[in-house]
């Protein structure tokens, strides 16, 4: 009955578009007083401890970075590289797009971030070479999901504080899924651009000189990603450290680089990064008193004892709970949905011989697609709000490119090296 509230509640205010932190905190509050003698005191104790970790740290830092990165010239110049290097390619400046969101995910580690930097710079330039606008959009938005499977990833911090599990092996585990994940959406894009017929440009910046050019200027741009990861990967720093490094490094590019970067700018990141980084710690915070009063009333291993004794087949298991995380990504966060769901599936996957990291990932992936798929498609929002176009006709023309998301979720699910590799290399 006490479960049933719990989760009633919580899901009414969130069809009420009351926002996640609240929602969590009042469902919790709520079901404590009518069902226990345990004082809502409870959730605040939780929410204030669940956030005392060093960890976290790493979220606000790499929300920063994005926005100094985004805003300080470093973007805008990884798109040139890549247009540089695939834009005379059938579709090239689509997959430019992609390459461009996957070296954005190495520095922002968040998805709607990547979609409005990427956005911001291609879509137009997309437009005015005869790109649908449609197809451009939906592209950009579901390139962005990679902000939260490359490394770093504000998500994997998230699992790794609520599973007790290595951020830093997270981090390694991310890379391979990540690439795969880009491949597999320009083989798309080049698919359906040589069937629209959007021919590859034959500007300037393909000559070698420009393209020497181009790289030379891209070159402090692209050594962030390559600081940030080696750094992590080289036992240099730890991945809350490599936020806080990350951060400088854009300052200091934007800045007496790329001289694109004024004190108002630096002011307007830290201010918007405040906001979303109260946003964060909000729904955050409450997500820990919820995950408490699960582990206090036993639910995740009431769970695993029922599916691990109704569902013999270790296969048919992990499809249930891709299912499970697919839907709940349709109408939930990535951090909400990671934190209330993972101590209910931890006991299940490590009942079935499942890693941690390996889950993990699968389970950033599953809730990933859940940016571009409605009702919550937070970063189908994001790119209909940059393009000016109606979110129906962007949620139309990105389904080729979930298809090719869900095609690469099941691989990673079902294949334990393209995950682990890194992990048991490294």
């Amino acid at each position: 009955m006490n479960i049933a509230l719990l989760f009633g509640v919580f899901f009414v205010l969130v069809m009420l578009s009351v926002p996640i932190g609240v929602s969590l905190g009042v469902a919790t509050s709520l079901t404590l007083v009518l069902t226990s003698n345990i004082g809502p005191i409870m959730v605040a104790q939780k929410a204030f401890t669940g956030l005392d970790s060093f960890t976290l740290i790493a979220i606000p830092f790499f929300m920063l970075a994005g926005n100094l990165m985004a805003l300080g010239g470093i973007a805008r110049r990884i798109v040139n590289m890549a247009d540089a290097a695939v834009g005379k390619f059938t579709g090239g400046l689509g997959m430019a797009t992609i390459i461009g969101c996957m070296f954005f995910a190495a520095i922002s580690g968040s998805g709607p971030a990547t979609v409005t930097a990427m956005g911001s710079i291609m879509l137009p330039e997309m437009e005015k070479r005869g790109y649908d606008k449609g197809f451009s959009t939906g592209l950009t938005a579901t390139a962005g999901t990679i902000g939260v499977i490359i490394p770093p990833s504000i998500p994997f911090v998230i699992y790794g504080v609520a599973s007790g599990t290595s951020v830093g092996d997270l981090f390694k585990a991310g890379f391979i899924p990540g690439i795969l994940i880009g491949i597999a959406l320009m083989i798309v894009c080049y698919i359906i651009s040589k069937k629209q017929g959007y021919k590859g440009s034959e500007h300037s910046q393909n000559g070698k000189t420009s393209f020497l050019r181009t790289f030379f200027d891209s070159l402090p741009a692209l050594m962030a990603p390559v600081i940030i990861l080696g750094g992590i990967y080289g036992g240099i720093f730890t991945p809350t450290e490599a936020a806080v490094v990350a951060t400088v490094y854009s300052l200091i590019v934007g800045k007496f680089v790329y001289h694109e970067l004024t004190w108002k700018i630096v002011l307007e990141s830290y201010r918007s990064t405040a906001d979303m980084n109260g946003f964060t710690g909000l729904a955050l915070g409450f997500s820990m008193s919820f995950a408490s009063y699960l582990a206090m009333e036993q639910i995740p291993s009431k769970v695993a004892g029922v599916l691990l004794g109704t569902i013999s087949s270790k296969w048919a298991l992990l499809l249930l709970i891709i299912v499970i995380l697919l839907v709940v990504g349709c109408f939930v966060d990535n951090i909400s949905s990671c934190l209330i769901l993972t101590p209910v599936f931890l006991p299940i996957i490590t009942g079935i011989g499942m890693s941690p990291v390996h889950f993990g990932i699968m389970m950033t992936v599953a809730l990933a697609i859940g940016f571009v798929t409605p009702p919550y498609g937070v970063n189908l929002f994001v790119a209909s709000a940059v393009a000016k176009l109606k979110i129906e006709v962007v949620s139309k023309a990105a389904i080729p490119f979930i298809g090719a998301m869900l095609v690469c979720l099941l691989l990673i699910a079902f294949i334990e090296p393209i995950s682990m590799l890194l992990v048991w290399l490294l």
